[in-house]
């Protein structure tokens, strides 16, 4: 059987970051080697960010993921914002800044990313096994290595593995979440899993399709059995399915994991964010005082998009032609909570086709999170996304990769530099 000093799993974002730091850690005389199904590597950080690759936020904070915030803030700590700049500075690759923080290259072009990446893989004499379809990674039963991964290609010995192969988002990019299979195997626990930063699908009854292509600032309330679980302010873009953008992409996982877990979540949005019912109906008031004869359609149109006015006039059956002046008590109110807590009649979520990310694998609390080393199994490692940990929209994910990758490499590769 070949053998090999590190074994990663999955040539993604961080399988590929992770193969970087071990190789440098390691030095030239220990066996890297990278395992991966598809036929080329990087096809999720190809299509990510509309194929510009949104490599990190400017400012990253625990906040912004969703999982073991003490073991998370302690990862990002060791490889954070500025680390991962400075590293792809390295590489060759400058990063700009975009006014909502997000980072991507000069380049616009997230080949630019990928190609910074395997350069420096070769540079390091990293092999990249593509086509290789991992079956099973036990311990072997003989031999000096611990582990034996088998492939449909070959059985490799391996002093240490890292387990970089993604969760079940954009399974098209090859991640179908069988690294779950590989980690439970050796012992340990996945937690359910979910799509998360995933476009929502609305009933058709609703007026979406008539807007597609809007985007608006609105913020976006979920709630459970009544009880609210998530909210939060940002851009919505309708769409002929229902509704995308960043605040529905971060608002999504909370809609999914509650309807997937056996709840019945609703989603609420305020289309005039911060402004509350009363003061919303204060205003029509104030309106059909100040400006009688004005119709009520070109009022609204002067808060928001005009045809996203004329939707919701529709769906609260005001005429748009009705002067403010004529508008009634009832149908006032009526509109003062469709423009304040809208109910968005969410049926699913589009697919694991179009999730970002997934959440919910392998929790955090059993890995160290100083090496990504696991608790159960010296000398496995775990990074990225077959963790229990998303982040939000925005390059956190990204960024989550960069440092798991990092902490997991680094570990694995100072282990094989003194043995």
């Amino acid at each position: 059987m070949p053998q090999t000093d590190i074994a990663i799993i999955g040539g993604g974002a961080a399988g590929l970051a992770a193969a970087i730091f071990a190789a440098q850690a390691a030095g030239p005389s220990r066996r890297i080697i990278i395992l991966d199904r598809a036929k080329s590597l990087g096809a999720k950080i190809l299509v990510s960010g509309g194929g510009r690759c949104n490599v990190t936020h400017d400012i990253v904070r625990p906040e912004d993921f969703n999982g073991r915030r003490t073991i998370v803030r302690n990862i990002l700590a060791a490889f954070d914002a500025a680390a991962t700049v400075k590293w792809f500075e390295s590489l060759g690759v400058e990063l700009k800044r975009e006014p909502t923080g997000k980072l991507f290259p000069v380049t616009d072009s997230a080949r630019t990313v990928l190609q910074s990446l395997l350069r420096r893989c070769d540079a390091l004499k990293i092999e990249i096994h593509t086509g290789e379809d991992v079956k099973s990674a036990a311990h072997a039963t003989e031999g000096a290595s611990p582990f034996a991964v088998k492939t449909n290609a070959d059985t490799w010995t391996t002093s240490r593995i890292i387990l970089a192969t993604g969760g079940r988002s954009l399974p098209r990019s090859g991640s179908d979440g069988s690294g779950w299979q590989l980690a439970a195997a050796l012992g340990h626990t996945v937690t359910p899993t979910f799509a998360a930063l995933v476009p929502l699908v609305l009933a058709p009854s609703m007026f979406h399709a008539s807007l597609a292509g809007i985007s608006q600032e609105v913020e976006l309330s979920v709630f459970d059995d009544g009880k609210r679980i998530d909210r939060r302010a940002g851009s919505l873009l309708w769409t002929h399915f229902g509704i995308s953008g960043p605040v529905v992409m971060d608002a999504s996982r909370h809609w999914v994991i509650a309807r997937e877990s056996g709840g019945k979540p609703e989603m609420r949005c305020n289309l005039l964010h911060p402004d509350s019912f009363d003061l919303i109906e204060r205003w029509l008031i104030e309106q059909a005082t100040a400006i009688p004869r004005t119709t009520i359609i070109n009022a609204l149109a002067r808060r928001l998009p005009e045809r996203v006015a004329g939707a919701i006039l529709g769906h609260c059956e005001i005429n748009a032609t009705t002067p403010c002046g004529q508008i009634t008590r009832d149908n006032r109110r009526a509109l003062a909570h469709a423009l304040t807590a809208l109910p968005l009649a969410v049926q699913q979520h589009r697919g694991w086709n179009y999730a970002e990310v997934t959440a919910g694998g392998v929790p955090l609390d059993e890995i160290d999170f100083r090496t990504m080393e696991s608790r159960k199994v010296p000398g496995l490692y775990l990074a990225g996304e077959i963790l229990d940990c998303d982040g939000r929209i925005g390059g956190f994910n990204f960024q989550w990769a960069w440092a798991t990758g990092y902490l997991a490499g680094k570990a694995a590769g100072d282990f094989a530099s003194a043995s």
